[in-house]
């Protein structure tokens, strides 16, 4: 079995936040005073842990605040864990031979704004081991990928939002990366620009490349990943197959009849969720689950109604995570 893209264990991330709290030594310097309401001291991640097989497109999810950017920060070496640690691609992270078969777009990504395209990828591929060759045509493949063949003379700082996180995603993939890692690579984008980004992001998979990205666009993450994890207030609290989620035993089921009267639909209401009309005669019946099934329509038979059609309704991923983000639970 081949060595897991990505995995962290037990990863915490604590700040001193507040007035002196950041500053090092403050606990020394300040010892015996009462600083009680000046500085407090925060977890923003407790305890996470996660696998990402090779190959996959893993959504990384939660609300904001939920530690996902941070989490983010320490997989790419620009924060240290607490305590806790993992792998990138087999290496340790923060390694440069991680790095080097890594791509990555941070969610507020700042770049040199007087650069023109061209210039802009060079400049990013000048950081691996690529020759001036292969960085020209790796940049002019990307941006023609992207979309910005129109502005390829243009400089960065005459981009909209859409358009530098498009070439933000050019830049994420320049070396050819084995392991992307993307923070909320849709932010900014207009529905033919998420659809662009979502083609590459499946052209990646289809190349066998694993792909880590957050994302608040939870329609998106649905059409694209293998699988997903939902981060509340620093820790996992649902992770699983999308399809495993999505087909959880308490999906309901429709089930819509014709030829019931008045008294029968009432009958028949009580053993359903809901009971609304469908039009032409027809009656919904919103069933708990599956289990649920057989015994109605016994009682459906019983009260010689039509049945039309059984159709299992999947949970939405947008109701696992507002069921899964809205739990009560203690930070």
């Amino acid at each position: 079995m081949s060595a897991p893209a990505l995995q962290v264990q037990d990863l915490v991330k604590t700040f001193d936040v507040g007035f002196l709290g950041a500053v090092p030594g403050v606990r020394r310097l300040t010892r015996g005073w009462n600083l009680k309401g000046i500085a407090q001291r925060v977890e923003a991640v407790r305890g996470l842990s996660l696998t990402v097989a090779p190959g996959q497109t893993f959504g990384f999810l939660g609300p904001n605040g939920a530690g996902k950017t941070t989490t983010i920060k320490m997989l790419m070496g620009l924060i240290h864990p607490t305590s806790g640690g993992g792998t990138l691609l087999g290496e340790p992270l923060g390694s440069k031979a991680a790095r080097a078969r890594l791509g990555f777009l941070p969610e507020h990504p700042y770049f040199y704004e007087y650069l023109k395209p061209l210039e802009f990828l060079d400049f990013y591929g000048s950081l691996f081991n690529m020759t001036a060759r292969e960085r020209k045509r790796r940049a002019e493949a990307l941006i023609d990928r992207v979309g910005l063949q129109h502005a390829i003379n243009r400089p960065i700082r005459k981009f909209s939002k859409g358009m530098v996180q498009r070439i933000g995603v050019a830049q994420a993939l320049i070396n050819d990366p084995d392991l992307v890692v993307l923070d909320e690579p849709m932010s900014g984008l207009d529905p033919m620009g998420r659809k662009d980004v979502r083609d590459i992001i499946t052209d990646l998979r289809a190349k066998g490349k694993t792909v880590f990205f957050s994302s608040h666009i939870l329609q998106d993450v649905e059409l694209i990943c293998d699988r997903v994890a939902i981060v509340t207030h620093g820790r996992v609290r649902a992770e699983g197959p999308l399809d495993e989620l999505m087909d959880a035993p308490t999906a309901n089921v429709e089930v819509v009849a014709r030829g019931l009267d008045g008294a029968a639909v009432a009958r028949l209401a009580e053993r359903a969720l809901t009971a609304q009309p469908a039009g032409a005669g027809r009656q919904s019946f919103m069933l708990a689950d599956e289990s649920a099934v057989a015994p109605f329509l016994a009682a459906l038979a019983a009260e010689a109604g039509n049945l039309i059609s059984v159709v299992p309704h999947r949970r939405s991923l947008e109701e696992i995570f507002v069921e899964t983000a809205g739990r009560e639970e203690a930070p």
